[in-house]
């Protein structure tokens, strides 16, 4: 009587194990600048370190880490049920390319008042943008390169200009002449386009859903408009040299929210089938 007790407990925590797999998905590396896509039972909660996460009507969910994340976190899953998951996550930690330069003229490290000011006007639009929580799920789709150009920079590398460190660089740039085109890396709706920003020259948003964005800068043309949707690989804009640039290129950026995520990691993460 009690060996069938204990075997039939046995299979009960068996078959809990398994649907608590089942219940919880993740697609993505768990490492600095890292996106990853998740996917539970729908009408699920999700929380990652005690903050409610938005979640699609099929269970799609998504988060990231940032460029120097050193800090344990634990998402948390309450199924429909009332069954709990609980999974530690521990981000990667990553070594950057760090470029030291002597020398630079104080003018160049030392931008005129006017500049300074436009440049915080364009940060308050670009900021408004990536704050959209739209219940788009684009982003579970997964992404694709949005050029096919040479990999020039890096996300995570960084300047050091006279012993002073610069912000790093959060986007990954593709060599391409001007003109050369530009193509949606996953659906979403257009949230911003200003042809002319100081630094990043001709920008333009795509709100991807849950708070994930592509941002793309430097563009000599756009062929989109805000409040536009736009397909995977529909072509979207040009290459150009526009803004604070020394040649023609690509800078894409991947934000959630104001989280700057490293688009290399997020053509990794693959969609949960």
């Amino acid at each position: 009587m009690y060996k069938l007790v204990f075997l039939l407990a046995l299979c009960c925590s068996i078959t809990d194990v398994k649907a608590a797999i089942s219940a919880l998905r993740l697609s993505g590396e768990i490492k600095q600048g890292g996106l990853v896509l998740g996917k539970t039972q729908p009408n699920s909660q999700v929380m990652l370190d005690g903050k409610t996460l938005p979640v699609s009507k099929t269970g799609d969910f998504v988060f990231g880490f940032s460029r120097d994340d050193e800090k344990s976190h634990q998402l948390e899953i309450i199924l429909p049920s009332g069954q709990k998951i609980s999974k530690p996550l521990h981000p990667k930690k990553r070594q950057y390319k760090i470029q030291r330069i002597e020398g630079i003229a104080k003018k160049i490290m030392n931008p005129n008042p006017e500049a300074i000011a436009r440049s915080k006007k364009d940060n308050q639009q670009v900021k408004k943008a990536r704050q959209k929580n739209t219940p788009l799920t684009a982003f579970a789709q997964g992404f694709i390169p949005p050029s096919k150009g040479r990999i020039t920079g890096v996300y995570g590398s960084q300047r050091v200009f006279n012993g002073v460190p610069k912000r790093p660089h959060f986007g990954l740039d593709y060599a391409g002449k001007t003109g050369t085109p530009i193509v949606a890396p996953a659906d979403g709706i257009v949230s911003l386009f200003v042809p002319d920003m100081f630094y990043s020259g001709g920008t333009l948003i795509i709100d991807h859903g849950q708070g994930i964005s592509s941002s793309f800068l430097h563009l000599s043309k756009s062929y989109v408009k805000m409040g536009d949707k736009v397909k995977k690989g529909e072509k979207i804009a040009e290459i150009g040299t526009t803004g604070r640039v020394t040649g023609p290129h690509l800078d894409w950026r991947v934000n959630w929210f104001d989280v700057r995520l490293d688009p290399a990691l997020a053509l990794k993460a693959k969609p949960i089938e």
